[in-house]
């Protein structure tokens, strides 16, 4: 079974940072790997097209770094299949959006866990490419790839930052993020991330993670944005998105031309064909 580095990282109690991919190109992740400065790379899923097909081919782009991890975020439902096929295709770690109560972070550390006595998870065997198809499937080596995958899960509704301190006391989660679009959305704050009540639970929940050992992580989108949770003991980063990086690099540079094409058409050169 392949090392989980990300775990290791949070074990050793250093820094991570990870990058954000809508696109289920292997390629992309390849890029992300090879540019050397990332922990691991977050497949969006909850947003993103896949098949099944895409994720085994987005878990060996990220084998080919010893160094490197995937995750992949996935819906509320069917949160437990698509978490299971996603470790079966060589994910270490899940990050499991519209956590709501005790109950639903229960089902979550479930849907990763192994099936056995002592570890009361619900992933059972499968034939699959985590464990060499038929290497080791079922073996002792495949329940401990399955405790050191990492649970990582949204606290994103209000339901849940009511339920917080309960939530996180569930065992087995690893990571927790604050999700302020959906969390101003169900407090009738639509829109307003950056109203004070939603700050204000966001800072509540990086100070309870870290009371219960829990790793808080949040996304940026620029190194400047981390500094004020850097002064909050956050020490976990996801930053930048390639849907938006792309977005913003068109919006920039396609207007940028079509300023200066602009210029030529209405100067001396009007006319010219381009």
């Amino acid at each position: 079974m392949r090392k989980n580095y990300l775990r290791e990282l949070l074990q050793a109690d250093k820094p991570t940072l990870g990058t954000h991919a809508f696109s289920s190109w292997p390629t992309i992740f390849e890029l992300i790997g090879h540019s050397g400065a990332f922990d691991y790379v977050e497949f969006s899923g909850e947003y993103a097209p896949f098949d099944l097909y895409a994720l085994e081919n987005l878990g060996r782009a990220v084998e080919l770094f010893p160094n490197f991890s995937g995750m992949i975020k996935v819906d509320q439902e069917p949160r437990t299949h698509l978490a299971v096929r996603a470790l079966c295709s060589g994910f270490q770690s899940v990050l499991f959006a519209d956590v709501r109560t005790v109950a639903d972070a229960v089902e979550c550390v479930q849907a990763v866990r192994a099936e056995t006595p002592t570890t009361g998870g619900r992933h059972g065997v499968a034939l699959s490419r985590e464990v060499g198809v038929v290497l080791e499937a079922g073996s002792p080596a495949f329940v401990q790839a399955m405790e050191d995958a990492i649970v990582a899960i949204m606290i994103e509704k209000k339901e849940a930052v009511e339920n917080l301190e309960s939530i996180l006391s569930v065992k087995g989660i690893d990571m927790v993020q604050f999700g302020p679009s959906d969390f101003s959305l169900s407090s009738g704050l639509v829109g307003q991330r950056s109203h004070p009540a939603i700050r204000e639970a966001e800072e509540h929940m990086i100070k309870v993670a870290l009371q219960k050992g829990i790793a808080p992580r949040v996304e940026v989108h620029e190194p400047k944005q981390a500094e004020r949770y850097l002064g909050l003991g956050v020490k976990h980063f996801c930053i930048g998105w390639d849907v938006r990086i792309l977005f913003n690099w068109w919006k920039e540079n396609g207007n940028a031309m079509r300023s200066m094409l602009g210029e030529v058409a209405g100067g001396s050169q009007a006319g010219t064909s381009y």
